[in-house]
């Protein structure tokens, strides 16, 4: 269709060009012909008039052939005639543009020709006429040409369209086809299936049918046995009431008391050689210790540390004046809300006198608001938009002096070559406490003591003390990630390129994963010394007391004991017994029986030591 509507368009711009150029002919045939009258020949006058009324008669035929033309032109063409009808208007004003310049230079052409051919216009005239005869002949030939074209063009145009669209049809008649025909095969094939499974269930029906039988008849055998098995029970059981009753009545006691009493009998008699074997297992090692040294020490320093959380969630900020209070909170609380909601740290305003409470679980997030606090109140300018500027710089501050605390840490203990996110983690250990007792100190100092247990073994202190600094690692996420520090922290080595050794030490410290090697062991007993040692760690006022109450009450409830003390902040506990009641192999039974009983019951830090005094005085007097 645009092909067509293209041909009809050029069909019209041509018409149009004929009738402006038989125009333009018609205008200067009658310049000349004034020319021409002023001449001497009046013969001219006659044949020129008769030329010009020959001219325009055929100059009208020829507008209305053009007109029949365009009007054609424009029925066939009026689905397309609105997109191009502004090209074909701008066509036609440019080329009437061109036809009047051009008319325009023929005319002063003309009319200097007739200054100097007066003489020659009868010949010019009837060149005129055949000039506007052969014109409009050839504009008569060219635009039936055009629309004959313009005809063959659409006949053919139209065809193809059909063509297409018959092609298009029998497309879709053959992928219909095809599609039901893979739909038929499809529920044939599931009609095949239908019945191979309708076969099968007969199959199966049949042999539950032949099972069902089958159980049946092994019920009715069973149910057979079972009556022969019930009256052999009853008959059993009075035979055993019968032999029962024969020895209570021999031995003077009822069946109950008897497996008590010989219970007791056991228990006393398996402690005591428990005790001697124990004693006996000791005294050798003693005897041996020359020789066993260094497995000995490993195994004796071995001590299972407590699960580890962080008391201290308060930090305190004094003011200058109780009016700064006031200045915090700003109007209808705005400044108090915008200072919690950019910090993430609850601030807590009481009667305290010029001092407040910030709160806060993470403590890298607690003294990141501490700072911005402090910072507001020494600047004086708080409101929300001054909070966020100065927490960006309080944060800023933070982070750099835990870079600094992790690389001091490190320079200390002598570790190089770790990762540096590794760093920035040790670096908000710094704010972390453990039972009063610095994290990263912690880190520190148990690295240390492990490089010189590691020296004093002959093994690679390196190795030792690298696991050892990094075996806290996993508390800098404890409140981000769940789990236990010590998995943490060793997922946290083993993505971070740590070795294995380290990370087996790391996991293995809290006995969540068993100690397999000799530098898991050795983190394990430094950990101890470092976080048992008097005055290292502290705990609530609350705490001590419950647990010193629990541990006298523990060791108070076995029998014989007299009196119990709690020595060393509870890290010994002393306990005398009855010197008649307990001899010395159940002192050692009890003292191994508080221990065990303390360790099962009661998270503590360090180790508590378990000593049973049995004192036998005999007095007699002189006289």
């Amino acid at each position: 269709m645009t092909t067509v509507g293209v041909v009809v368009g050029a069909v019209a711009a041509l018409a149009l060009i004929v009738v402006v150029g038989l125009m333009l002919v018609a205008r200067m045939v009658r310049n000349l012909a004034p020319g021409a009258a002023r001449g001497s020949h009046a013969g001219a006058d006659v044949e020129a008039e008769q030329a010009r009324a020959v001219l325009e008669a055929e100059t009208t035929e020829a507008r209305a052939a053009a007109r029949r033309l365009v009007e054609a032109a424009k029925v066939e063409a009026n689905e397309v005639a609105t997109r191009l009808r502004s090209r074909a208007e701008e066509e036609a004003a440019r080329v009437a543009a061109d036809a009047e310049r051009a008319a325009e230079r023929a005319r002063l052409d003309a009319e200097r020709v007739a200054e100097r051919a007066r003489q020659e216009s009868e010949t010019a005239v009837e060149k005129a006429r055949r000039e506007s005869e052969s014109v409009v002949e050839k504009a008569r030939l060219e635009a039936e040409r055009m629309v004959a074209q313009a005809q063959a063009l659409a006949e053919q145009a139209a065809g193809d369209v059909a063509a297409r669209a018959r092609r298009e049809a029998e497309q879709a008649v053959e992928g219909r086809t095809t599609q039901l025909n893979e739909r038929l095969a499809d529920v044939e094939q599931r009609l095949n299936r239908l019945d191979e499974r309708e076969r099968r269930l007969g199959e199966e029906a049949e042999r539950l049918a032949a099972r069902d039988r089958r159980i049946a008849v092994a019920e009715a055998d069973l149910e057979a046995r079972e009556s022969e098995v019930g009256a052999q029970e009853v008959a059993l059981a009075e035979a055993d009431e019968e032999r029962r009753r024969e020895l209570s009545r021999i031995a003077g006691l009822t069946a109950e008391a008897a497996k008590t009493e010989l219970v007791g009998v056991i228990e006393v008699q398996a402690k005591r050689e428990a005790a001697v074997l124990i004693r006996d297992i000791e005294s050798d090692a003693r005897n041996t210790a020359e020789q066993r040294a260094r497995h000995i020490v490993v195994e004796a320093i071995q001590r299972v540390a407590s699960e580890q959380t962080a008391e201290s969630v308060v930090s305190v900020l004094h003011l200058p004046s109780d009016e700064m209070k006031g200045r915090i909170i700003g109007r209808e609380g705005r400044n108090i809300r915008a200072f919690e909601s950019v910090t993430g740290v609850n601030l807590i305003i009481d009667d305290t006198p010029e001092a407040v409470l910030l709160s806060c679980f993470d403590p890298v997030r607690r003294e990141i608001g501490r700072v911005t606090l402090e910072k507001l109140v020494l600047d004086g300018r708080i409101h929300p938009h001054r909070i966020e500027e100065v927490h960006d710089l309080a944060r800023y501050e933070v982070e750099k002096l835990c870079q600094r605390a992790a690389e001091d840490a490190l320079v200390e203990v002598g570790i190089t070559n770790i990762h540096p996110e590794l760093v920035e983690l040790l670096g908000r250990l710094r704010y972390r406490t453990s039972y009063g007792q610095n994290v990263l100190k912690h880190l520190v100092e148990t690295a240390h003591i492990a490089g010189l247990m590691a020296a004093e073994l002959g093994l690679r202190p390196e190795l030792i003390k690298r696991g050892a600094f990094l075996h806290d690692i996993g508390k800098a996420l404890t409140h981000e990630v769940e789990g236990s520090h010590a998995l943490i922290g060793a997922d946290l080595a083993r993505r971070f390129g740590e070795s294995e050794e380290v990370v087996h030490a790391i996991e293995a410290h809290h006995n969540e994963v068993q100690p397999q090697t000799i530098e898991a062991v050795l983190t394990q007993a430094s950990d101890s010394c470092s976080g048992g040692r008097p005055g290292a760690r502290r705990e609530s006022l609350e705490v001590y007391v419950k647990r010193l109450e629990r541990i006298e009450e523990i060791a108070s409830s076995q029998l014989g004991v007299e009196r119990v003390f709690a020595m060393q902040a509870g890290r010994e506990i002393r306990v005398m017994v009855r010197p008649d009641d307990v001899d010395d192999i159940g002192a050692a039974v009890l003292a191994r029986d508080v221990a065990k009983q303390i360790e099962d019951e009661l998270t503590y830090p360090g180790q508590i030591r378990v000593t049973v005094v049995r004192e036998s005085r005999v007095s007699e007097i002189a006289r």
